[in-house]
Parts: C-alpha cells; sequence; structure tokens
C-alpha cells in the first residue's frame, strides 16, 4: 500500500502519455548547466525533447549545443517558447536571482520544474516570486553525477497533481524511479534534505572506519572486505571507500553542496532538542570546506576526520608543560 501511494501509479502515466504522446512536443528550458544541470539535458536530449540551455557561464553549454540542443542569452530568451522551465541551480538565492529575469517571459501553461535543492522555506520563496505567472512543481532529485549522466536519478515530486503527471515524461527521461511526495509544494525538498543527511551520515561513517582502520595499523581495504555481502554492506560503501583508497578528488558530489543541504536541513528543523547528529555532521563537513576540500568529492569529509586537532588556549601548554 505505502508503495502504491508514494510511486507515480499506472494511471498518472496514462494520464501522462494522453496528454503527450510525443516527447519531442515538450519544450524544455533548462537553466544551469552546472554537473548535474548539464547532465539532465544530456539526457533529455537522448530522449527526443526539445532542449533550450542557458548559464551564466556560456562555455558550460557549448557541449550541449553540439548535442542539439539551442544556447539561449539570457533566462528570459530561454523560457519565451518553453513549455517546462527546469531550474538545476547552487542554492535559493540563485533561482531567484535568474527567476527574477525570467518570469517576465514565461508563456501561458508553462510548468516550472524546481529540482534545485533549496529546501522548503526556498520553495515559498519560489511560489510566492511565481505571482501566480506558472504553476510550479517541487521537483529536486537523487544521485551524483554518473546517474545523472545515464538518466538514472531518482526524481522526488510534489505539487499539482495535474503539473506532476505532465512532467512524468521528462521524469522518466532522468530517472528510473519517481517519488510522489503529495501535493504540498516543498514536501519533496524536505525529503531531499532527508535523504541527503542520510548521504552525509553514510560518508562521514565510511570516512571515519578508513580512518580507523590506519589508525590501529589494519589494510584499510579489510573494511571493506569485512562488510562486504553483509547486512552493513552497501554499494554505496564501497564506491566512497574506493574514492578514499584510490586517492580521487574528483568531484561526483561536491563537499560544500552536501554541506549547504545540511545546514539547509538545520534551517528547515529549527532549534530543537533532536538534531545533535546533524550538528555534529554540518561541523565535520564545515570543517573540511574550511581545509579547501569543498570543490572535491564529499568523501574527502575524510581529510577533516584524520586531521590533527586545533590547538585552543586552553589545550596549550608552555615550554615547562603548564
Amino acid at each position: 500500500m505505502w508503495k502504491a501511494q508514494q510511486e507515480t501509479t499506472d494511471g498518472e502515466r496514462a494520464m501522462t502519455d494522453s496528454a503527450h504522446t510525443d516527447t519531442k512536443t515538450l519544450r524544455v528550458a533548462v537553466l544551469g548547466t552546472g554537473t548535474m544541470g548539464a547532465a539532465m539535458a544530456r539526457a533529455l536530449l537522448r530522449s527526443g525533447f526539445s532542449v533550450t540551455v542557458w548559464n551564466r557561464s556560456p562555455e558550460k553549454t557549448r557541449p550541449l549545443v553540439d548535442a542539439g540542443a539551442r544556447m539561449a542569452g539570457s533566462p528570459a530568451d530561454a523560457v519565451r517558447d518553453a513549455d517546462v522551465l527546469l531550474t538545476m541551480l547552487f542554492d535559493a538565492d540563485a533561482v531567484l536571482t535568474v527567476a527574477a529575469e525570467f518570469l517576465p517571459a514565461v508563456r501561458e501553461g508553462a510548468i516550472w520544474m524546481q529540482s534545485s535543492t533549496i529546501g522548503s522555506k526556498g520553495m515559498q520563496a519560489v511560489a510566492a516570486a511565481s505571482e501566480n505567472r506558472v504553476t510550479v512543481v517541487d521537483a529536486p532529485v537523487l544521485g551524483t553525477k554518473d546517474p545523472a549522466e545515464h538518466g538514472e536519478l531518482t526524481v522526488l515530486a510534489s505539487g499539482d497533481g495535474a503539473a506532476v503527471a505532465i512532467l512524468q515524461p521528462i521524469f522518466d527521461a532522468i530517472g528510473s524511479r519517481t517519488i510522489n511526495v503529495g501535493d504540498r509544494l516543498g514536501a519533496a525538498s524536505n525529503l531531499k534534505l532527508v535523504c541527503n543527511t542520510w548521504v552525509g551520515s553514510l560518508t562521514a561513517g565510511i570516512a571515519q572506519s578508513i580512518a580507523l582502520a590506519r589508525r590501529f595499523g589494519l589494510e584499510p581495504s579489510l573494511f571493506l572486505d569485512a562488510i562486504h555481502d553483509s547486512a552493513s554492506d552497501s554499494p554505496y560503501a564501497r564506491i566512497k571507500g574506493a574514492t578514499i583508497l584510490d586517492g580521487d578528488r574528483a568531484s561526483q558530489f561536491a563537499l560544500d553542496g552536501l554541506l549547504k543541504d545540511l545546514r539547509l536541513a538545520q534551517a528547515t528543523a529549527g532549534p530543537t532538542s533532536a538534531t545533535p547528529y546533524l550538528d555534529a555532521l554540518e561541523h565535520v563537513y564545515a570543517t573540511a570546506s574550511e581545509q579547501g576540500h569543498g570543490h572535491e568529492d564529499v568523501a574527502w569529509v575524510y581529510d577533516a576526520i584524520t586531521a590533527p586537532p586545533l590547538t585552543t588556549p586552553s589545550t596549550a601548554t608552555d615550554s615547562n608543560g603548564k
């Protein structure tokens, strides 16, 4: 029963198919072509959508133009003829800044698919900014660079049911699974924060175990061997464990992006006694960012875990040991 309620139903897919039997009739404007936005745009192009792309740094759109997208000169130019406006930007401030540029040019009947991770408060600001010019759907995604490149993201969707159904062909192009979180705008964004807190927890836990193995004089790969095929094993442990053991600094999910999401989760939860673990996670990722690892993969929270503690006045000693 839960699965039937949460995942997109066959009936909703049928509604979508009857409304848009040919995906080429849906024109999509992708605003923000960083790592995730570019991968999502490529997935849409492969599925036959007409795609227009815009980015503050135009050079990031050129590979997409080579793949068949139209490059827009401005946000307003990007959305002028679009049926769907897909925003994939860093934070709420970036989304609202770009929206102020494109909203006056939005065509009647368009749907705004807001996929940036901005939290429920950010989605409330988006809804207010739209001023009923466009129907807004809250649609963040789960997954990093590789799943995005292969159209294997998980889409979390909340908002107007009819608009969510119309967007299903787009969800199917960029993802392998859609979770319908209900009609409350912001609910999908809150679920995204819940999931990314879990990602932060797993990553820090993997890093901590590898650090302990090395501290104990063990070959750290033995940790991965020991949990292999056990109840505590996971594909993610192997992926991030290999990232650390191989010294691979290339970002699948940038550490600063996860840190932003942990802080959004803190702000959304508000003052509470229920978040000490979340607060500890935020601290260790913030330390890694301050050490210069913000643009590296989240796995390099490892460096904050293994760094020697900073000496404070209360723990410092003079030359006589006092």
